[in-house]
């Protein structure tokens, strides 16, 4: 809405003025990040408080005792406080990007649907001793089936944006010049499993005060990068860009999501205030489920699915210990690998702090961004 009013006004701005800056993306993008941040730590008292009085306090219960006396002190607080990091997300994405862009139209309607989905799992689970429900929540099948109704729209959406982008069209790799042919279906099918996996891998990363946070944090900045380079023009005056250079694909106009990833970026910064340790607020599946998506969305937009592997290092460890578990318990008849999945806990019950975990989980969560992005030019 601010891009549009001051673009309205451009002839008294940038020719009397000479004021332009609000055309450049990465001032938008600064902007973005302080907004996002301001809106995120003046909603946090108001959002916990609304939730306070609705007694929607989480109740940890694991299958694991030693697990479960290690976090009763959680019990009754506030949850579902991702609601701070998704009001501060929309607000600041409508306030500073441009609104026609296609791809940030598809950003906000991802967001909005997976938190959607998220907060109604959260409300069903977190009431349903207040309201005397017997059901505690969706069942994993009915989530997995709004989550891949949701990536389906969302990629059939996208393959129509890339009809005209030759790169878009390609399945890319790290350390391969060039990319790959991909069939329209096979795009559609690595859609569904990306924004499905990243969404879930938030959520199970969110289980901790401040890790899952921290860690979508720094895949975010990461991801205004790729969207930045990606979106680069070549001109007369311009003859080599980062994308060309990096031999990374272009997509053009991918660079108005920095915008909305740097609103993501403020808001999970904004929303660490209250959610470090001690925890005053969880984030909820109505924050970790869009924060997910958001992040394999970012990767199918700038044709970088498999850089996500790196990128997201920390929550592909934290989906996979799941994984694994899962199907070691069941081909042994009952052995564990781990103490508990995902692997979080697991170093929680050998003798880590919870503050001890996450901030070592944040440093491993920095080493793969920065793997990553040494990645761009070994090619």
């Amino acid at each position: 809405m601010i891009y549009h009013l001051l673009w309205h006004f451009r002839d008294v701005l940038t020719h009397k003025l000479g004021f332009y800056a609000y055309q450049d993306v990465m001032f938008r993008s600064v902007a973005a990040v302080l907004t996002s941040l301001a809106l995120a730590l003046s909603l946090g008292p108001s959002v916990i408080r609304f939730l306070m009085r609705k007694k929607i306090g989480d109740r940890p219960e694991f299958y694991h005792a030693a697990l479960n006396e290690l976090t009763k002190e959680k019990a009754n607080t506030p949850t579902m406080g991702g609601l701070i990091i998704i009001l501060s997300t929309l607000a600041t994405t409508l306030l500073w990007a441009k609104l026609n862009n296609p791809f940030v139209q598809k950003a906000i309607l991802l967001t909005v649907m997976f938190s959607a989905l998220g907060g109604v799992d959260d409300w069903l689970k977190l009431t349903a001793d207040i309201k005397h429900r017997s059901r505690d929540g969706l069942k994993a099948w009915e989530k997995l089936i709004f989550q891949f109704g949701f990536a389906v729209l969302i990629a059939s959406f996208l393959y129509k944006d890339f009809a005209n982008i030759d790169d878009g069209k390609l399945f890319w790799m790290p350390f391969y010049k060039h990319g790959l042919p991909l069939a329209n279906w096979m795009f559609v099918l690595i859609a569904i499993l990306y924004i499905s996996a990243t969404s879930n891998a938030v959520n199970l990363t969110d289980g901790m005060d401040g890790l899952a946070a921290g860690c979508v944090g720094m895949v975010s900045l990461v991801l205004i990068l790729l969207c930045y380079v990606a979106s680069e023009t070549m001109t007369r005056t311009n003859p080599v860009t980062w994308s060309s250079y990096l031999l990374l694909p272009a997509i053009p106009q991918s660079g108005e999501l920095c915008i909305f990833y740097s609103a993501v970026l403020g808001a999970v910064l904004g929303f660490l205030w209250f959610n470090c340790h001690p925890a005053q607020t969880f984030m909820g599946d109505v924050g970790s489920l869009p924060l997910g998506a958001a992040m394999g969305y970012g990767a199918l937009v700038t044709r970088n699915e498999v850089l996500l592997l790196i990128i997201g290092g920390v929550f592909v460890l934290e989906l996979f210990s799941v994984v694994l578990q899962v199907c070691y318990f069941k081909y042994t008849g009952g052995k564990r690998i781990f103490r508990c999945s995902p692997i979080h806990h697991h170093f929680h019950l050998i003798g880590w702090s919870e503050p001890q975990v996450v901030v070592r989980f944040w440093l491993l969560a920095a080493a793969c961004a920065a793997i990553a992005l040494a990645t761009l030019k070994i090619r």
